[in-house]
């Protein structure tokens, strides 16, 4: 998971959940009548209150931000796992206002209504927290400034992206040029050893010859394909993240991700560099 990948709608989604967690355990009723020693029971404590109100929106608010920071859009019956999350989020919303608005049900036809318990604090803060809740996963598609990364991009500090990695190999600033292949022109002068031999044919794509590595991050989540022209992505880019160009072919760029995957990126619109 990528938490980098999560933005501003996801963190007030975050601090929805929190906020509703801290209200399933104040009061769900509220009786001014009641001896001072008589506890009122909390939200943990209403079957249809915690089944509709409370778990359903701690389920909503994990399918939001699950679906924001896995690296694949996962998929239950055909629906993303963000569909899902909005609509547990609209439905515990619902079912909040429901049980503030009439706390004790079928109740108050039975007994004298100025004498039945009205919504107890819990209750009020669990709707306070489930419409923010379903507010900002509904919101949070449409409007940009919710769109914007949770955790800020940090600039590259060194020239090296990844220090554990052994130098060799292209891509990375500071590496010798000749490291890519290094040795191969001397292996064929010497087993040549004066015979004519075939030019190599050659490579497809070849790299920019003044190209030089640089950090950029995608404005939006994209796709890295194989080196090979494979169609199946080998990784996928999300925002938030810098990545390292190592090479560019063409109008694309061949891109390594921080767990050392190398992969094509096709399409190169919108990036910010580093």
């Amino acid at each position: 998971m990528n938490i980098r990948s999560l933005t501003r709608g996801d963190g007030v989604v975050i601090g929805a959940a929190l906020l509703l967690l801290i209200a399933s355990f104040f009061d769900n009723l509220s009786y001014d009548d009641l001896p001072g020693d008589v506890d009122m029971p909390n939200l943990w404590e209403s079957g249809p209150v915690l089944l509709s109100v409370v778990l359903a929106g701690l389920i909503a608010a994990g399918l939001v931000v699950a679906a924001r920071a896995l690296p694949q859009p996962r998929k239950v019956a055909g629906l993303e796992l963000g569909a899902f999350g909005v609509a547990f989020a609209v439905f515990a919303a619902w079912s909040a206002l429901g049980n503030v608005i009439d706390p004790v049900g079928s109740l108050d036809n039975i007994t004298d209504g100025s004498k039945s318990p009205s919504a107890g604090t819990g209750l009020i803060l669990a709707l306070v927290a489930t419409l923010i809740l379903a507010g900002a996963a509904v919101a949070t598609p449409l409007v940009p400034a919710l769109q914007a990364p949770l955790i800020p991009a940090p600039k590259p500090a060194a020239p090296q992206p990844y220090g554990a990695q052994p130098p060799q190999g292209y891509g990375y600033p500071g590496a010798p040029a000749a490291s890519f292949g290094g040795g191969q022109p001397q292996q064929a002068q010497a087993f040549g050893q004066g015979t004519p031999q075939a030019a190599p044919a050659p490579q497809q794509q070849a790299p920019a010859a003044d190209f030089s590595p640089f950090w950029f991050a995608v404005p939006v989540t994209r796709p890295l394909f194989a080196e090979d022209g494979s169609p199946s992505p080998v990784a996928e880019l999300a925002p938030g993240t810098w990545y390292l160009a190592v090479e560019q072919r063409g109008g694309a760029l061949v891109a390594q991700t921080q767990d050392g995957r190398r992969g094509v990126l096709q399409d190169t619109s919108g990036i910010q560099r580093g």
